[in-house]
């Protein structure tokens, strides 16, 4: 029984690369429904940047972003994967727009940057909340120039409020990285 549980069931890298990009597309997909909506912004906060920072940090270099890449093209296309079951080309220019673009280059940041980071928690906690920024960034200045806010209020209300959830995430993030991250060299 043993032999049994420890058999390959994918066996190929090419294979399991596709694998692991669709499933981290679908948990991104699965973290946008988990939302909670802030009265003060149009953005609910939801579990897609652990998923999107984990993603990038297992998945490496090009994965992690070719991952988010895939995860807006299917709701581009009509798949109701974006935060309330959104989809199409108008969610792209809604208020969540700018941090859609940000999943993409956090992933491509914390991707290409994890290989310098130690194995220490402190290290790969402080490149995902980096990460993390990038995204926040995206987001708040996409938030200036849709609603014509001010940077502060912007900023106020596109970055702030996400701050301590996304800590914790990081943190989490990084902890899951450092248990997976061997295994993860090994299949990929």
């Amino acid at each position: 029984m043993e032999a049994v549980l420890r058999k390959e069931i994918i066996v190929t890298k090419a294979s399991c690369r596709v694998f692991m990009v669709f499933a981290f597309t679908i948990l991104t997909a699965l973290g946008a429904f988990v939302r909670i909506p802030l009265p003060f912004t149009p953005v609910p906060i939801t579990l897609q940047t652990f998923f999107v920072l984990l993603g990038a940090a297992l998945l490496g270099s090009n994965l992690g972003a070719i991952t988010q890449l895939n995860y807006i093209l299917l709701g581009f296309l009509g798949v109701p994967l974006f935060t309330g079951a959104g989809s199409g080309a108008a969610y792209l220019l809604g208020p969540t727009g700018g941090y859609l673009a940000g999943f993409v280059l956090a992933s491509f940041f914390v991707a290409r940057s994890i290989k310098y980071a130690q194995d220490k928690i402190c290290s790969v906690f402080a490149l995902l909340c980096l990460g993390d920024l990038i995204l926040l960034v995206c987001g708040a200045i996409w938030l200036k120039f849709l609603f014509g806010y001010s940077l502060a209020k912007a900023l106020f209300i596109g970055l702030m409020p996400f701050i301590p959830g996304d800590l914790l995430k990081a943190l989490l993030a990084a902890s899951i990285y450092l248990k997976l991250k061997t295994r993860f060299k090994e299949i990929l």
